[in-house]
């Protein structure tokens, strides 16, 4: 029952965002904004100053210039909203050349979101008004996006730049589907126990063309009910940035814990976020991930926070925040993580179930990276690798 009125609500909000979308420029491609990887949602997005796997191709394509790996797959599925959604994600990456010239590192990651089994209710009456369920037939709502990305290290110096270049398909159904085009840039400096980071997203804004397909049917029932006809129309998606500072503190022979926090900087005007204001918008992520041995990691963050009503009393307001908590197995040159998001429905939004796998399809190289000198930052199996040799 919870799942049909929740996919019915669904089939509600593609119908008016499709009617909205050659007017309204906020939260345009969100779908991007849900993160990748059991390892980043552990920690409730604190990635853009850690990461340094093929996942960094979405979180901060300058993390693929500290890679120690000669050839990385990064893979994700996750049960998005009770299991309504369906989340899924596949990156590889690899660093060009031997030695000193494979600063240079390559990357191509793909992502979908999506909904099936939305009931499709157009055809619900008859022509003689009568309702006739063998009319309705489901529908799939998807949200694809290909990244081609590349990332170099310079030199000795600790600092790794990188972008994406990324192609963004959204399909309702034989309803309305859009093509679009954006670019990432994004930086990394590493020095001792310090990382820093900052992600430029949609740094040329990206851009959306929808075109709708509706019948001359279907478009007198949208009138009929009082729903707008769509037309076709540009959507834009305007700069995002993520500023994010990790700390690896060493904790014996063999623990570590690394803290990151991370600040998101939206310019689309106003959101229900921690700092919201018309001009810009500040919302914080924190979190942590403890290591033993670099073979089994603990992770857990905090996130997402935002002003609601007390239902209790209309008048007051309160906080709610996800917490994530995620644990992970690294041996050998495979890696597995798991993320459990909104742990006791502190949020709105439904808990989910989040799985990944790193594996290096490759021995690591022997080159040793800038910045890399500390315990920290422990994200890939390669360390793993390092004990094992």
């Amino acid at each position: 029952m919870l799942r049909s009125t929740i996919r019915n609500i669904i089939l509600l909000w593609i119908l008016s965002t499709i009617t909205l979308q050659a007017q309204v420029r906020k939260f345009s491609n969100e779908f991007l904004s849900i993160g990748v990887g059991a390892r980043g949602h552990g920690m409730a997005g604190a990635q853009v100053a850690s990461i340094s796997d093929a996942n960094s191709a979405y979180w901060n394509p300058a993390g693929l210039g500290f890679m120690n790996s000669s050839f990385q797959v990064c893979a994700m599925h996750a049960e998005w909203y009770a299991g309504i959604g369906k989340y899924d994600y596949l990156s590889i990456a690899k660093p060009l050349g031997n030695g000193p010239k494979r600063n240079n590192v390559i990357g191509f990651s793909l992502v979908r979101l999506g909904v099936d089994n939305i009931p499709n209710t157009f055809n619900l009456l008859n022509g003689d008004g009568g309702i006739n369920y063998d009319n309705v037939t489901p529908f799939s709502a998807a949200d694809y996006a290909g990244f081609m990305s590349y990332a170099r290290l310079l030199g000795q110096t600790g600092l790794s730049i990188g972008g994406n270049i990324k192609m963004i398909h959204r399909k309702a159904g034989k309803f309305a589907n859009a093509w679009g085009f954006g670019l990432d840039l994004g930086i990394q400096y590493r020095k001792n126990n310090f990382s820093f980071g900052t992600m430029f997203k949609d740094v040329s804004s990206t851009f959306n063309a929808w075109q709708f397909n509706f019948t001359e049917e279907e478009k007198l029932i949208l009138g009929i009910t009082g729903n707008e006809i769509p037309e076709n129309s540009l959507e834009i998606t305007r700069p995002k940035f993520i500023l994010g500072t990790a700390y690896s503190i060493p904790m014996g022979k063999h623990f570590s814990l690394l803290t990151e926090l991370n600040v998101d900087v939206t310019t689309d005007g106003q959101r229900n976020v921690l700092v919201s204001s018309k001009a810009f918008n500040l919302d914080p992520s924190l979190g942590i991930e403890a290591n033993y041995r670099n073979i089994i990691f603990l992770r857990g963050g905090i996130g997402k926070l935002q002003k609601v009503i007390d239902i209790t009393d209309p008048s007051k307001s309160l906080y709610s925040f996800q917490p994530n908590v995620g644990v992970g197995v690294h041996v050998a040159r495979i890696g597995i993580d798991y993320a459990f998001t909104d742990i006791g429905d502190f949020s709105e939004g439904l808990y989910s179930h989040v799985f990944s796998l790193i594996i290096d399809l490759k021995p690591k190289q022997k080159t040793k990276l800038p910045g890399n000198d500390a315990p920290p930052i422990p994200s890939a199996p390669k360390r793993i690798i390092e004990q094992i040799d």
